[in-house]
């Protein structure tokens, strides 16, 4: 019982993640700003939802997939995002100004 409250809650916080990092998408004017905050969208709320999921499974083999799910997840998503800034800025992209 506890374990599903807990999972809701995490569920829940994971909502409110995405709904302040989507205002935030919105908010920052320039596509720096902007990838670092779905950049912290993305890991944030994927680790809050991977880990309330871990709390409802019942097998083993389903939490053995959630947490390689989890691993992927971390590797791959700061590292995406430091791809896609560093082709921005190699291309000489100035927030400041646009596309050069």
């Amino acid at each position: 019982m506890i374990l599903i409250l807990l999972s809701d809650f995490l569920l829940v916080l994971s909502v409110i993640y995405i709904s302040f990092g989507i205002i935030g998408i919105f908010r920052y004017p320039d596509a720096y700003s902007k990838l670092l905050t779905s950049s912290q969208i993305d890991t944030v709320a994927a680790i809050t939802t991977l880990i309330a999921l871990m709390l409802r499974v019942n097998n083993s083999e389903s939490l053995i997939k959630l947490i390689f799910i989890l691993i992927f997840v971390l590797l791959t998503g700061p590292v995406s995002n430091h791809i896609i800034a560093n082709s921005a800025y190699v291309q000489g992209y100035n927030p400041n100004k646009g596309a050069d």
